[in-house]
């Protein structure tokens, strides 16, 4: 997962954020258990892929 999930310090106060973006872990997560389906969180964030929103489940499980 570091390859798509990284936290660093200097970048959205240290938060987990998808690579290469200032999107965090989080609020992909937030806009899932509001109910937003994959294809939506894609919509309203161009930049990530689908293994990206997968990282961020994958990266909220194992770190919850």
């Amino acid at each position: 997962m570091p390859e798509r999930i990284i936290i660093d310090p200097r970048i959205c106060n240290g938060q987990p954020i998808v690579r290469g973006t200032r999107i965090t872990v989080k609020t992909v997560v937030e806009f899932l258990a509001a109910g937003d389906t994959f294809e939506e969180v894609l919509m309203e964030f161009p930049s990530l892929t689908r293994e990206d929103v997968t990282a961020c489940i994958v990266y909220a499980a194992h770190h919850s």
